[in-house]
């Protein structure tokens, strides 16, 4: 803490207020004192995190997802909350909007709020600045994604080998010309489901350039303008992945408004309300997100009571729910 101090340019007791969320610090004050704690990677010591605050543990947790209106965090969100509840403990929810920097902020806001934990989803691709706000004393568990080189607990389906287990369905269907629907690759499971995608391809002896990868889909509207307009294309893919909920819903429209439902392949990743009664039904990855609300609190829970546990990779597994739209054959030349 001194040397936090001495590089920020206050005391220590100004120190201890703004990684405590005291009042009477100025903003430019609190500012620079983070910004020392970033570049020294300082570390409070979660032994003596019940000093941090007059009160004790305050019985709160953050869940910080990417949009709490996504279904996917709903559920993540219910995992969570069953937990947290049986404990008497609240769960403070915000959305990140896939904004790396509105997540650092938001941690360091959950931290001043002194919630006893954090359940993170995390939206970044940069271990080093998630590592310099996760060392902040607060212990803190990531779910859904994980990021290589953060020392902490991990909650995560087994994505990219679920990306893959897609990919060869539909190559087992017949498919050589597959389109790939992902997000923004700064997000860590799109690199993956791309990365799952290109190993089936290599599997079965194509090429990155033998497909169409578009990336940076940020909407169900973004989505379906893109497949839309690889449908109109002089080349159109037989057979789409769609790799993350939203993404498949855009999908779904694009294929519906062309009149292609029937015959263009689609497989999404996590369920849609109503995928099983669409006409076809559309075949899906589906992961578990309660499950892995439940697995993170727990571990979470655990290192609150003081257990001393190294931190453990937790792997949740998917299913392939075959329904129709995935087994759609290509059109023969």
């Amino acid at each position: 803490m001194k040397d936090v101090a001495a590089l920020a340019g206050v005391g220590i007791k100004t120190v201890s207020r703004v990684v405590n969320g005291e009042p009477m610090v100025t903003e430019a004050t609190a500012r620079r004192v983070w910004d020392a704690v970033e570049r020294l990677d300082y570390h409070l010591d979660q032994r003596a995190g019940s000093l941090r605050r007059s009160d004790g543990a305050t019985s709160s947790i953050a869940l910080l997802v990417s949009d709490v209106a996504n279904p996917f965090a709903g559920e993540l969100h219910r995992g969570v909350e069953d937990v947290a509840r049986a404990r008497g403990v609240a769960v403070l929810a915000s959305s990140l909007d896939e904004d790396p920097e509105r997540e650092a902020e938001v941690i360091r806001d959950s931290i001043r709020r002194h919630v006893d934990g954090i359940i993170l989803d995390t939206v970044s691709h940069d271990p080093a600045t998630l590592s310099g706000v996760l060392g902040l004393g607060v212990p803190t568990v990531l779910v859904d994604r994980a990021l290589p080189g953060v020392d902490t607990d991990c909650v995560t389906s087994d994505t990219r080998a679920a990306a893959a287990r897609a990919t060869r369905h539909l190559l087992d269907g017949g498919h050589r010309r597959l389109a790939l629907l992902t997000e923004r690759l700064i997000v860590p499971t799109a690199v993956e489901r791309r990365d799952g995608f290109l190993d089936a391809l290599g599997e079965a002896g194509l090429r990155e350039q033998d497909a169409l990868l578009v990336s940076g889909l940020t909407s169900a509207e973004r989505a379906e303008r893109a497949l839309a307009g690889l449908l109109a294309s002089p080349r159109p893919p037989t057979a789409v992945l769609s790799a993350q909920n939203l993404i498949a819903e855009g999908a779904v429209r694009a294929l519906w408004r062309a009149g292609l439902q029937h015959a263009i392949a689609h497989v999404g990743f996590d369920d849609l309300p109503l995928a099983d009664v669409l006409d076809p039904g559309l075949t899906v990855i589906r992961q578990d997100p309660q499950r892995m609300g439940r697995l993170a609190a727990e571990r979470l829970f655990r290192r609150l009571d003081g257990e001393a546990l190294e931190a453990e990779h937790l792997i949740v597994p998917t299913r392939l729910i075959v329904r129709g739209s995935g087994e759609i054959r290509p059109v023969s030349p």
